[in-house]
């Protein structure tokens, strides 16, 4: 027999933790899961929207990072188990592109507005996800145990993410826009 994707345990409205607790779908914890998986699906769309294979490779791996930082989310808090980690050195990796990244880049003078072109635009929107998973779990770990390193793997992600969209604006000949405020 086939798998089936539908299983009918969630019809209610709760789903499972790694380790088998039920929460509700609107859980902060699920919640927080859920927005990191947006933040991956976005960024494989930044990387759909990028030929460079250097970064192409980059994106991939902090893809298969979110996923293991989405793992750490999903698990019971409260059951100890073997789940993939977020190491230091994954931040390190990080700050070490983001320095090579920046050594092209021109230096900013003032807030510029997203867009430019779809791959700029989906870096940025990536970027604000990112934001929100980060703010997600800083929120749950107000009441619940969250390895300190997610959050700063989120936080770093989100300015990596910002400098990607000026780096992939550069070398696509777009110009950064300033925003220009009134008055």
């Amino acid at each position: 027999m086939a798998f089936r994707i539908y299983t009918k345990t969630g019809d209610q409205g709760e789903t499972s933790l790694f380790g088998g607790k039920r929460l509700l779908k609107s859980h902060l914890r699920i919640e927080a899961y859920g927005t990191v998986d947006e933040l991956n699906s976005y960024i494989g769309l930044a990387r759909d929207h990028i030929s460079e294979p250097g970064l192409r490779d980059e994106l991939k791996y902090i893809q298969d990072r979110l996923f293991s930082l989405g793992a750490n989310l999903a698990s019971d808090p409260d059951k100890p188990m073997s789940v993939p980690d977020i190491k230091p050195e994954d931040i390190l990796s990080l700050e070490a592109a983001m320095d090579r990244i920046d050594e092209h880049l021109p230096t900013l003078k003032n807030f510029i507005l997203p867009g430019g072109h779809p791959a700029v635009s989906t870096c940025h929107i990536a970027r604000c996800v990112c934001r929100r998973a980060e703010r997600l779990c800083v929120a749950l770990a107000q009441e619940s145990r969250v390895a300190p390193i997610l959050i700063q793997y989120l936080n770093r992600l989100s300015d990596y993410l910002f400098l990607l969209a000026r780096f992939v604006a550069h070398a696509k000949g777009v110009e950064e826009v300033a925003w220009a405020p009134r008055g």
